[in-house]
């Protein structure tokens, strides 16, 4: 009887070697695979900000949390393990505050995974903002800007910016928590080309001495000096929802841009978020644009998305931060 169980454990000490010799398996994961056990990690899906206190991670099966490290250090509890984790911060944190989290888990095979993840705290005040002015070229000192108007106040924070020639999925911008009124002007700069440019995220709207900087607008800076804007193109600001809060689609010349990956790609998007259209004449006409001939929207006309509540401005008549000048330049 002793012999045969020697022979049973010899017999299974080579099979997990073969195992080890013609597979990718470590030696644990092969000793898993002999027992029955999975080898498979568990995958992470997403980490959701539910509310000023709590933080929802998905994963791809169920498991327990191991530990979990935010920077910067925040207190917190476990509220539900599974396929998804649930934890509560012991004292609510600032809107739209950018943390990062270390999270160590493991299911039930004893498979871990640990992902660092950085995310934004939930932010139920976003503004209603629009896009209301562009510079979409470049002449030194003059740098590329969007120009956003503020219709309703709250706090910026977590408010994500996309434009569609850098990324479809991955937000080009994201907002700071910063507290906004009705009718002030927010401009962001397509460059930062000296050490004054400093983002202005308090009461203070004076502070930056960048090129472009103006002292009736908040400012801020795009990091590096090269060309991130171009046309056509589609720019859209995402709430944490994936709600649209304003968008534009832009087309320099609706005959060649039909066939345009870049503007197709944002139009199909917009088309499915109720926004725009696949037509390129039906979006804004970018042909014309100079530095100092910006792209405008009608402060005039109640907000709409159409290509009608846009011109080109005259030579000149550029005015981040204040409101737009109503001459019109006729190509």
């Amino acid at each position: 009887m002793k012999k045969a169980q020697n022979l049973m454990v010899f017999i299974r000490f080579i099979y997990i070697l073969l195992i080890m010799l013609f597979t990718s398996c470590s030696t644990e994961g092969a000793i898993q695979a002999i027992l029955g056990m999975s080898v498979q990690a568990p995958v992470f899906i997403e980490c959701k900000s539910l509310s000023s206190t709590e933080l929802l991670f998905s994963f791809s099966h169920s498991v327990r949390l191991v530990s979990a490290y935010f920077d910067p250090y925040q207190e917190y509890e476990v509220l539900e393990e599974g396929m998804e984790i649930r934890l509560a911060f012991a004292e609510p944190v600032q809107e739209g505050r950018r943390i990062t989290v270390d999270l160590l888990v493991e299911d039930a095979d004893r498979n871990t995974l640990n992902v660092i993840i950085p995310f934004r705290t939930r932010n139920d005040r976003m503004p209603l903002i629009v896009f209301n002015e562009l510079r979409l070229d470049y002449s030194n000192p003059r740098i590329e800007f969007i120009e956003f108007y503020v219709l309703e106040p709250g706090n910026l924070g977590a408010m994500r910016l996309f434009i569609a020639h850098q990324s479809m999925t991955t937000p080009f911008y994201e907002f700071a928590p910063v507290e906004v009124k009705r009718g002030d002007y927010i401009v962001l700069h397509m460059r930062t080309q000296n050490e004054n440019s400093v983002d202005e995220l308090g009461e203070d709207i004076n502070i930056s001495q960048g090129d472009g900087a103006n002292d009736n607008a908040r400012d801020f800076w795009v990091s590096g000096n090269r060309r991130l804007l171009h046309s056509p193109n589609g720019l859209w600001l995402l709430d944490q929802d994936d709600n649209i809060i304003d968008s534009l689609l832009l087309s320099l010349n609706p005959e060649a841009d039909i066939n345009n990956r870049t503007f197709l790609a944002a139009a199909e998007f917009l088309v499915s978020k109720g926004e725009w259209s696949m037509d390129p004449h039906n979006a804004i006409i970018t042909r014309g644009t100079a530095a100092t001939r910006t792209l405008n929207r009608d402060e005039s006309l109640p907000h709409e998305r159409k290509a009608g509540a846009w011109y080109i401005t005259v030579q000149s008549g550029h005015t981040p931060g204040f409101l737009n000048d109503t001459r019109r330049y006729v190509n």
